[in-house]
Formats: structure tokens, sequence, C-alpha cells
């Protein structure tokens, strides 16, 4: 196979048999018109220096959908000198890859010209596929270009990571894509052979609803355009409602596998720490929309309660466990109000990590230092050769002692005494300090006074 065979003139082929859809029909054709990421793309900006400049390196285009990654691949791909080709890791195979990094060697070695290979869904190689890049990206055969709308820490090999310079591309804000809508509204032939129009509410509301994708709101305000029925004078005149038909319900922005779920279950864990009901509801509520699995978010919601909530109110504990059990009975839609009840709960209790951070150290200790046997005096001695070995001499089985306290330490004599659980100051774990203060402290003075003493009764046995 020849280098001509991989390489035809243009790999960004448009449409032969009639227009694209209008999200590709807009896509800008300089980059003065390129809109959003001024932080990459103003005047002097990195990026848009080594487009213009023509000194592109292998990157990477971090962001959501419809930010401009696949936009942006198209402008360089108009301004760059080297040999474009575009793929999708979605529909291209490994075969197919190797073949087109071979030719780009070959390409390379007899004329110079160097090959950008634009790789959208990069995530979606595998790490023996991204491997495959490595060693024509290292020689300056291939620059790459990888667009990804997940996380590149998690989903890119960390040596193709490291050959790379990572761009991230934020959400576009809502003047954005109202500047995009507009232009849509003014320059798309199609549009205005339709006599579509819309006023500043019309588009104010797919601006909301595009959630900064600019694509879902060009497909939106295209779909409207298509409903809508035209006037006696051939016009359309697109209101909120329609736009409201067109798009059925709000998509929220939202990968039940992916970052974005991990992000927004941290901002409901964090504002459940935080006592702040109204930003948890609101959490809580951007994920049940979403269509997070129930049970998911009553599992994080239990460990809300143990982790945040712990023993300044061990009611919680107790609450999460009544509301697994009686959305299981009510199930949804009705059972999401029990959900909500339970995160307000939450977030309205007096809040301790003293158990959480008790448990923290003791694990600390346990993994880090050795095993020490049971101490002797708190063994259980249920035969005659254990006693006689020494196994629960001296206990004193508390009980039986004056205010019910028993002096002896109860940790391996070599680990001497530890203090792991330090309550808060907060709810019931008030209480529980005051409590735990007046015990070590009876303890201290009686062992100040009498030391060790003889066990006054109790069993030999647990």
């Amino acid at each position: 196979m020849s280098t001509g065979d991989l390489f035809p003139e243009e790999r960004f082929e448009r449409a032969a048999a009639g227009p694209g859809p209008l999200a590709d029909r807009m896509r800008p054709a300089i980059i003065e018109e390129f809109v959003g990421q001024e932080e990459l793309m103003g005047t002097g900006a990195i990026l848009r220096r080594m487009i213009e400049e023509d000194q592109l390196a292998s990157v990477i285009f971090w962001g959501p959908p419809g930010s401009g990654k696949t936009t942006l691949a198209r402008l360089i791909a108009d301004k760059t000198g080297s040999m474009f080709m575009s793929y999708s890791a979605v529909t291209s195979g490994s075969k197919e890859m190797k073949e087109v990094m071979a030719a780009a060697r070959e390409l390379r070695r007899r004329s110079g010209r160097r090959t950008i290979l634009f790789v959208d869904e990069v995530h979606r190689f595998n790490k023996a596929q991204q491997d495959a890049f490595l060693p024509y990206v290292e020689s300056g055969d291939v620059i790459l270009i990888g667009a990804t709308t997940e996380n590149p820490s998690f989903e890119v090999n960390a040596a193709l990571l490291s050959r790379s310079k990572v761009f991230v591309f934020r959400p576009l804000g809502a003047d954005e894509i109202r500047t995009i809508v507009q232009r849509a509204i003014a320059r798309d032939e199609e549009l205005n052979q339709m006599g579509v129009t819309a006023d500043g509410k019309t588009v104010d509301y797919i601006v909301s609803v595009a959630d900064g994708d600019a694509r879902r709101a060009l497909n939106a305000l295209e779909m409207a355009a298509i409903l809508v029925q035209p006037d006696e004078d051939g016009h359309r005149t697109i209101s909120a409602g329609d736009v409201r038909k067109a798009v059925q319900s709000k998509s929220l922005a939202y990968d039940k596998g992916g970052e974005e779920h991990y992000n927004i279950i941290s901002a409901l864990h964090k504002s459940i720490r935080g006592s702040d009901p109204d930003a948890s509801l609101y959490w809580l509520a951007r994920m049940m929309e979403a269509g997070e699995d129930r049970r998911f978010l009553l599992r994080r919601l239990a460990r809300a309660a143990v982790e945040d909530v712990g023993m300044a109110d061990p009611e919680a504990l107790v609450q999460a466990a009544a509301a697994r059990q009686a959305f299981d009975f009510v199930g949804e839609p009705e059972g999401d109000l029990i959900i909500a009840q339970l995160t307000v709960y939450l977030a309205m209790a007096p809040k301790s990590n003293a158990l959480y951070t008790a448990y923290g150290r003791v694990l600390r200790d346990v993994r880090e230092t050795e095993a020490r046997g049971v101490p002797l005096h708190i063994r259980n001695a249920p035969t005659r050769l254990m006693r006689d070995q020494g196994y629960a001499k001296g206990y004193e089985y508390s009980h039986d002692m004056p205010e019910g306290l028993s002096l002896h330490s109860f940790f391996p004599e070599e680990m001497g005494e530890r203090r792991y659980y330090s309550p808060s100051p907060h709810g019931k774990e008030r209480e529980i300090r005051e409590r735990l203060k007046e015990l070590r402290g009876k303890i201290r003075r009686l062992r100040e006074r009498g030391g060790e003493r003889e066990s006054g009764g109790g069993g030999e046995n647990d």
C-alpha cells in the first residue's frame, strides 16, 4: 500500500450529498472566528501561537463535548503545512492506525514532511493501542492530537501522556454559546432560506439547555427550526416553547462511568460535610435526574453518616439504614424523596470525623508495627493447661471492681498505652468526650493511689 492510498488530499471531507448538520456547517473557517477557550486561543495565547506558526507538537485536548476540540482540529488542518489525517477511536482499529503511522514515517523519509494525526475519542483506545503511537511520536514522524472527554490522567497511558502537552478545554460560557447561536441565525444559509428568527428570550433558553455545549445548542436550534410551522409569509419564528418541545428534556452533562460521575458525587459528599442542605439537594438532584443508581447514592450517604457525622450523631447511621429499607419498600420515583430526606438529615447533623480519623490511626499501627501477642491477663482460659500457662491470671473483672473500672492496660505490653479516639465537642460526641475524660481521669487517679490490684472476682473465661 502506497502513502498515496493512505493519504488522500483531504481527510476532513464535507458531505457531498447536501449540507451537513447545523453544528458542522457553523464550524469557523478561520481562527479569528473561533469562540471560547480564550486562555488557549486568545491573542498571544500559547496554543494559538503554535497553530499560527505551524509549530504544533503532540497534544491532548481534554474537555467536555461541544467545547471546540474537533473544531480546533479542523482549523489546524487548514493551517498546517503538514499532512493532516483524522480518525476516530470509535471506528478505527489498531491495524489501520499502524499502517497510517508507517506511511507517515515513509512520507517524512522521502519528503521531510511530517504528519499530524488527529484521533478523536483517544481514550477509547486501550493501553496496547496507545502504546503503538509511541515510537512514531518520539521520532517526530507523527504529531498526535488526541481529543478526549475523559481525564487523561486515568485514560491515557503515562508514556504517551509524558510525550504530549495537555490543553484543558472548559465548557463554553453563556455569552459564548449565545454568540454561536446568534451567529447561526444570522449567517447560516439553510436557516436563512427557512426564514428562521428567534427573540432574546428564546436564545437565552437555548443557552440554558446547552450546558456549555455548542453542539447541543445548535442541534436544539436546528431541530426547533424544522419542527416549527412557517407563517403565511414563510417565516419561522422560534419560541422557547418550540425549543422545549424539540429537545424534550434537558440532557445533563453526566457520565455514570466517567469523571463527571466522581466530580458530582464528590460535590454532594462535600456539601453534606459542609452542612449545606441546599447544595446537597442540588447535587443529589443532578445525579438522580441523570439516572444515577439510587442504591449507589444510598451507599455513599451511609458512608457519609459514619465518616463525617460519626459519633456526633450515631442516629445518622440508623437513618441511613432505614432510608435504604424504606426506599426498597417504596421504589422509584416516590422513594427519591426518602433519599432527599436522608441527605438533608446528614447535612444538618452535627459533624465529627473523630471515629474515621481514629480508625485510620489504628490501621496505620496495625499495618506498620509488629503484631504483638495478646497480654496473658486478658486471654481466655477455658482449659487447665491454659490456666497453668498464666492465661487470664490477675484479670480484673470490671463489673466487680470499685466504680466498675479495671486498671489493666488492654494493649500489648510492648506498645504501651495508645490514644486513637479523640471525640469532638460536637453533638452527641460532646457527652462522649466528657465521659471519656472522666473515665481516664478516674483510672489515672486510682492507679496513682493504689497501683495494680488483685481481682475482686470474675471468671477466668470471657
